[in-house]
């Protein structure tokens, strides 16, 4: 602990008009290089948490949080299954489907999709595409009516519109007596749904459970069922909990590990930006070693005096340490202050931006998302604000040191 007279003078020094403006020059620029740094620290990350937030809320708008399916494909004792998952905790709802790779024609336009089929009664139950209809409804799916939904931008590409035929050929072969034919059914465009990502958008088809079950020809059988929790997190162990129930014949997988390339990647950018921003605290808090050698050198006699009338070594580092200690608190809470504000308001401000200056930084024709999403996460703050901290009560160890070893007859000398 600091005893009170040394806790006084470090202070006291902090305070301090020094004679050497240049000395007081360096320790602004050091409070400041501190509070930026540690501002860009806590706005990057808000706003990488964000973006994998917003991210990930779309990716599961269409995808489930755990998937039960059959290790050959098809699952013939759904229903079996469906009654185990909902028994168990965590399960909010569960939904069986059917799912297959076809091409869409309409006319010359043609495309590839994943055709999922879907129960549209149990289907809200595990995703928000329901929510997400721009044209029609998902109740618009009937048994036998062969109705289909398209993403906004696969419509787009056929050049359909709600109403129209689309024909649907699929890769399994049917055996006529022209010879083998592929699978071909002519549905009706009954819905079109946006979900904001082009995977999505550009990629899936729904049409009804038993329609993709006499298209794929997967009987009375599905391709496994899809499950929501209350808690996205918890997937990975619900997971292992219902594969060890489950037959060997059937195969959990949980979203994790659907996604697992893409937010391993972007942990890796988030860790990344970290120890590149960290940088600049880094400079920002050594910048006190310059600000407190050349304070040392000032303050050569009154180190002497206090030596004189009794101060220990010990007391003298104590002086210095308390001084540096102060800037980079100083530092700290500014960047705490500037960067959580900036965090919480970076939507605000970053439109303001650009319509002041007539620019967008993120396109909507080109990125996924065209704002500034930010996700303040409490633990990042405490995390960049400790590094900061201790970065600047580290720098002040040398110069306190070297000001500890000072004689006071040599300082004295000339004076």
């Amino acid at each position: 602990m600091f005893r009170p007279a040394e806790l006084f003078i470090g202070l006291r020094y902090t305070r301090a008009r020094r004679r050497n403006h240049f000395i007081s020059f360096i320790s602004l620029t050091s409070i400041l290089g501190m509070a930026l740094g540690i501002t860009a620290l806590i706005t990057v990350l808000s706003v990488m948490n964000g973006f994998q937030k917003e991210v990930r809320e779309r990716l599961l708008s269409m995808a489930a949080h755990v998937t039960v399916f059959g290790a050959d494909g098809t699952l013939g004792d759904w229903q079996e299954v469906l009654d185990r998952v909902r028994k168990l905790p965590h399960v909010v709802g569960a939904a069986p489907y059917v799912e297959g790779q076809a091409m869409l024609a309409n006319g010359a336009a043609v495309s590839g999709a994943l055709i999922r089929g879907v129960s549209p009664r149990l289907e809200p139950e595990v995703d928000t595409v329901g929510k997400h209809m721009v044209a029609g409804r998902l109740s618009n799916l009937r048994p036998g009516g062969f109705g289909i939904i398209l993403g906004s931008k696969l419509a787009m590409a056929l050049g359909v519109v709600p109403g129209d035929k689309v024909t649907v050929v699929t890769p399994q072969a049917v055996v006529t007596p022209a010879g083998v034919l592929p699978r071909l059914k002519r549905f009706t465009l009954v819905g079109v749904f946006r979900i904001g990502m082009y995977e999505y958008d550009r990629g899936v088809a729904l049409i009804d459970l038993r329609d993709a079950q006499r298209l794929f020809g997967t009987g009375k059988g599905v391709t496994g069922v899809r499950i929501k929790l209350d808690n996205l997190m918890l997937a990975p162990r619900v997971a292992r909990e219902l594969a060890s129930r489950l037959p060997p014949t059937d195969a959990v997988e949980d979203w994790t590990q659907q996604h697992v390339n893409y937010f391993r990647a972007v942990q890796t950018e988030k860790t990344a930006m970290f120890v590149i921003l960290a940088l600049i605290v880094a400079v920002a808090a050594f910048n006190i070693v310059s600000t407190l050698v050349m304070t040392v050198t000032d303050k050569q006699a009154d180190i002497a005096i206090l030596r004189t009338l009794g101060a220990t070594p010990r007391g003298i580092m104590a002086v210095f340490i308390i001084q540096g200690t102060v800037i980079g608190a100083v530092g700290t809470l500014l960047g705490l202050v500037g960067g959580v504000a900036l965090a919480l308001n970076v939507g605000t401000v970053v439109p303001f931006i650009e319509r002041l200056f007539h620019v967008q930084f993120i396109p909507e024709s080109v990125y996924l998302i065209s704002g500034f999403p930010s996700d303040l996460h409490w633990s990042d703050v405490t995390h960049i604000c400790t590094m900061a901290f201790v970065l600047a009560v580290l720098a002040t160890l040398y110069p306190a040191w070297r000001a500890s070893r000072t004689h006071p007859a040599e300082a004295l000398r000339y004076e």
